[in-house]
């Protein structure tokens, strides 16, 4: 076999690819011996017809065919390894000459890896959030917490802002009461926004046997979307009470004794949650300067195939679970379908070429990912689907997914290896030590490479 690579631009090439006859003996063998395994000959055995009456019988040219087809994939590998190409996706092949006892000449183009030269980036500077936790945001912590504890007990008096109201619900569009409009026994808590626009103003100043209807934007069901008239009537007054913020409330809702130590606590993990956001924060500007200082070319047809996959993710599965199609998405948005194809084309840009410059810094770098490292980010990845480690484990392995985790761990490497190098200064001025916490440094930068890289994985290991 003999192949000649041409380079098309920098990312398509095309392989011309020539194969002596010869070659093509163990194909052509495996193609008559499928055949014979496929197709009935009176007088011979099943598996035993001669070659030279399948040629007669079902033509010579059945038998190529197959042969070429078994043949193609392993030639067009040989020509990649020998050109020591790294290909994207699947070529597009054509036979140029097939000539029967003398020679198959084909040609593939193929989408490769651009060739990518990464700068000095120890230059590199980007301002972050200072972390700053002020006794109003521990404040707002533990009266989130003293909300969760909140006990209702019925009141004789009008419904107020905060009450939690047991509520009957009716529903008519044009008049007519839909099948899925009739709710009864529902517990709404005044001003928490969770059901209809208008309610609140409905039920308020209603007390237990009130009545009173609104019209409001149906949300869900048979009529989402349209505007209904619906009546609703109170069947129960309830008021929140909260309990004190004392001790007592400390070891009710804590492992803590007393208050100051329950407070010294939320500030802390309010910290250690600045923290953790900082460092996201630090990863995503670096990324951001780091794509700034590199020419990356993106191959056309991996563009468009990741633009799709996005696309096709959103409408078939976010918007989905969501109840919502793409054209009422864009209405909430408030935007055309031609801003979204931009913004959607944008990201996927974004996503391809993080993963090129970080692959290459993995290479440039040498960064290995060890069983340690594998199974903290799958226990991470397990908990964010919402899966057990175990679950997710096996539909990893099932999936095939293995190298693509791995993919994303080097790659969170390898963007904490550029923040190690670059200057963080936050917002008052102060250098930024990111080693402090290196758990969380490299969890942020596996979470950045994973989300501004979505989706193109699967293609680029095609």
């Amino acid at each position: 076999m003999k192949s000649a690579v041409e380079t098309l631009n920098p990312t398509r090439v095309r392989l011309s690819i020539e194969v002596p006859f010869e070659e093509l003996k163990d194909s052509l063998d495996a193609a008559y011996k499928k055949i014979n395994q496929q197709v009935t000959v009176k007088g011979f055995r099943k598996g035993k017809i001669p070659a030279r009456v399948i040629d007669q019988r079902f033509g010579r040219g059945a038998v190529l065919e197959e042969a070429v087809n078994d043949a193609l994939p392993k030639f067009y590998t040989e020509a990649v390894n020998e050109a020591e190409l790294n290909v994207l996706g699947q070529p597009e092949v054509d036979i140029t000459e097939l000539k029967d006892g003398e020679t198959l000449n084909f040609t593939a183009e193929v989408d490769i890896r651009p060739e990518i030269v990464i700068p000095d980036y120890s230059g590199i500077e980007v301002e972050v959030d200072a972390i700053e936790v002020s006794d109003e945001d521990v404040d707002k912590s533990v009266e989130q917490l003293r909300e969760r504890f909140a006990s209702t007990s019925p009141v004789e008096r009008a419904a107020e802002d905060g009450d939690v109201v047991t509520i009957d619900l009716e529903a008519k569009v044009d008049g007519e009461v839909l099948e899925d409009g009739i709710a009864s026994g529902v517990s709404y808590t005044i001003g928490s926004g969770e059901l209809l626009e208008g309610i609140d103003e409905a039920v308020k100043g209603l007390e237990a046997g009130g009545e009173a209807t609104f019209t409001s934007e149906l949300k869900g069901g048979s009529a989402e979307g349209k505007e209904a008239e619906v009546a609703v009537k109170v069947t129960q007054v309830a008021a929140r009470e909260l309990p004190s913020l004392d001790d007592e409330f400390a070891q009710l809702a804590s492992e803590f004794d007393t208050l100051d130590e329950l407070k010294a606590d939320s500030r802390k993990r309010l910290e250690n949650m600045k923290q953790y956001d900082q460092a996201t924060q630090a990863q995503e500007r670096v990324l951001e300067k780091l794509l700034e200082l590199v020419e990356v070319p993106v191959p056309e047809k991996l563009l468009a195939d990741e633009v799709q996959t996005r696309k096709h993710n959103l409408e078939h599965h976010q918007l989905g679970q969501m109840g919502l199609d793409l054209a009422k998405y864009l209405e909430i948005q408030g935007k055309t379908a031609e801003e979204f194809d931009a913004e959607t084309a944008e990201q996927a840009v974004k996503g391809i070429k993080t993963q090129f410059v970080l692959d290459e810094l993995v290479n440039k770098e040498k960064l290995n990912v060890n069983q340690e490292e594998l199974t903290e980010h799958l226990m991470r990845r397990a908990q964010s689907s919402g899966m057990s480690p175990d679950q997710f484990a096996q539909a990893v392995v099932e999936g095939g997914q293995v190298p693509m985790l791995v993919g994303e761990v080097a790659r969170g490497k390898a963007l904490a290896v550029v923040v190690e190098a670059a200057t963080v200064k936050d917002t008052n001025g102060e250098i930024v030590d990111l080693e402090d916490d290196e758990d969380e440094s490299a969890a942020a930068g596996e979470t950045v490479e994973a989300e501004a890289a979505a989706d193109a994985e699967e293609k680029n290991e095609a």
